[in-house]
């Protein structure tokens, strides 16, 4: 039996109330080897959540950022039976920057698929919650994709330059969108886009725990998305994962064919 929406949301809830918003602008970053930022706040609320899910759930084990990749591939193998993804705070920087677009992102992986996930931003107390072939919400109404009634080039777009490669340079001088933002939380981003608060998505490398959770709401809602490479976003490994997604099916199509130019264009080069 999978756990109880209301019991695990307002733990969610619970923590990152606790937990992050007293550390909010007020904790020392540090440096990773992979050079990404993590602070106090992070371990906190995955230590905290570890606990807690685990007298709560016992039979699940919890994947989380903050771990050790070796332990982190070992769950993957190991967990057919039902696996947490946590990431504790994505967008880091963003917290301790004193941005205040950051959450958690919690996933339930059952035989490495997606069936449940929380993404929770304390500071606008919004909760987006998905159940595998269930639906989505935020804040408990259904959330359902629109049509944009738009075509690409009136478009807004999330956009990550930082690990597009070449194609960035493509991007910056001949958008075919309208606008471009970036937010610098992916969990965020994948739950706004299911909103409907912007159009299109690209982001060029993120992580399982990154993800898990946004890519089944955005689904769930009735949004579209794979890798640049056309695949399926959701895989069951470490390997960071590229996203082209929209929450319309039209510029969906239009989105993927103007960046499969652009790739063609690039490796013809």
């Amino acid at each position: 039996m999978l756990p109880h929406f209301d019991d695990l949301v307002t733990l969610v809830k619970t923590v990152a109330r606790e937990e992050l918003l007293p550390r909010f602008a007020g904790t020392e970053r540090r440096f990773k080897a992979d050079g990404s930022v993590v602070t106090e706040a992070d371990l906190a609320v995955q230590k905290r959540l570890t606990i807690r899910l685990r007298e709560l759930y016992p039979q699940f084990e919890l994947l989380g950022e903050e771990m050790d990749a070796e332990r982190q591939h070992e769950l993957l193998v190991q967990s057919n039976a039902g696996l947490w993804c946590l990431d504790p705070l994505d967008g880091t920087s963003n917290f301790a920057s004193g941005l205040p677009l950051f959450g958690i992102s919690l996933a339930l992986l059952i035989e490495h698929r997606p069936v449940l996930g929380v993404v929770y931003d304390p500071i606008r107390d919004e909760c987006f919650t998905a159940q595998r072939d269930r639906g989505a919400w935020l804040n408990g109404v259904r959330l359902r994709a629109r049509p944009a009634g738009l075509p690409l080039r009136r478009s807004l777009a999330v956009v990550d330059f930082k690990r597009l490669g070449p194609l960035a340079a493509n991007l910056a001088s001949r958008p075919p969108y309208s606008s471009q933002r970036n937010l610098g939380s992916v969990a965020l981003e994948w739950c706004w886009l299911a909103a409907g608060r912007f159009h299109v998505y690209l982001h060029g490398k993120q992580k399982l725990w990154d993800y898990a959770a946004g890519a089944l709401i955005l689904s769930e809602a009735g949004g579209h998305a794979q890798t640049l490479l056309g695949e399926p976003i959701f895989t069951p490994e470490l390997q960071a994962r590229s996203v082209v997604a929209a929450g319309d099916a039209g510029l969906f199509e239009e989105w993927k064919t103007w960046l499969g130019k652009q790739s063609r264009n690039t490796a013809s080069l």
